[in-house]
C-alpha cells in the first residue's frame, strides 16, 4: 500500500520509517525541506516540500494512488484540512488527523474523519505515572476513547454470571483469569472469588465501571 505522511516531525518521521520497514511505499510531505533530515539515511520513499493541503503537492506525493494518509503536523487546522482534502477530493480510503484539542477531535469524528486526540492520550499516560496507586490502564487506543483495564473481582460477585459485570455500551469483560490461566470471557461463566478480569471500557467510563465493580451485584440478580 502507498501511504502519504503529511508532517515530518518526530511522529511523522517515525511513522514513515515504520511503514517502509513494513513493506509499504511512503511519501512524506513537509513545508520545510530541513525536516526531512529526521528521516533515516536509507529512507527510500518520496519527499515533497510544500504545504499539506496544496492539491498539487499531494498529487506529487502520490495521493491519487494512496491507500492511506496521515496528517501529523503540529497544527490542528492544517491536519484537518489535509484530511478532508484527501478524503473528499481524492477519495483516500484510510485517513487520520492528529488533533491537539480534544473538543475539535470529537467534532471531526462526527464528520467521519478519524482523529488522534493527543491531549487525551498524553493526559492518561501522565496520570499513570504521577498517581501510581490509581487503578491501572493496560492499553489505550490512540484516541483515548477505548481502554483495556485489569481488575480483581471483589468477593461479593462470587456466584454471579460474568455478564453482570458488563455495562451496556460502556464496558464489557473480554478475558477472565482464574488460578493464573486466562480465557476469553464466556457468558455462561460464573464468577469466583480470586478471579481477575480484563475489561474493554469507554475512556470516560473507567471510574464508572470501578464504582459498579465495588458496589457489588444488585439485589435480586443472584
Amino acid at each position: 500500500m502507498h501511504v502519504v505522511v503529511v508532517g515530518c516531525g518526530r511522529v511523522g518521521a517515525g511513522l514513515a520509517r515504520t511503514l517502509e520497514a513494513g513493506g509499504h511505499t511512503v511519501a512524506v510531505l513537509d513545508r520545510r525541506r530541513k525536516a526531512f533530515e529526521r528521516l533515516p539515511d536509507d529512507f527510500g520513499g518520496r519527499t515533497v516540500t510544500g504545504v499539506g493541503f496544496d492539491r498539487d503537492r499531494l498529487i506529487a506525493a502520490g495521493v491519487e494512488e494512496a491507500g492511506a494518509l496521515a496528517a501529523v503536523t503540529n497544527g490542528d487546522n492544517s491536519n484537518i484540512l489535509v484530511a478532508r482534502v484527501a478524503k473528499e477530493t481524492f477519495g483516500v480510503e484510510r485517513v487520520v488527523a492528529r488533533i491537539y484539542d480534544p473538543r475539535r477531535a470529537r467534532i471531526y469524528e462526527r464528520l467521519g474523519i478519524p482523529t488522534i486526540a493527543t491531549v487525551e492520550w498524553a493526559t492518561e499516560r501522565v496520570l499513570q505515572r504521577v498517581l501510581p496507586d490509581r487503578p491501572s490502564v493496560e492499553w489505550i487506543d490512540p484516541s483515548a476513547k477505548t481502554c483495556l483495564i485489569e481488575r480483581p473481582v471483589p468477593a461479593p460477585w462470587a456466584g454471579h454470571p460474568i455478564t453482570e459485570l458488563d455495562l451496556a455500551g460502556a464496558a464489557r469483560v473480554s478475558v477472565l483469569t482464574r488460578l493464573g490461566a486466562g480465557s476469553v470471557a464466556n457468558g455462561d461463566t460464573i464468577l469466583q472469588e480470586g478471579d481477575v478480569v480484563h475489561v474493554v471500557v469507554s475512556g470516560d467510563m473507567i471510574e464508572g465501571f470501578d464504582r459498579h465493580l465495588q458496589a457489588g451485584p444488585r439485589k435480586g440478580n443472584h
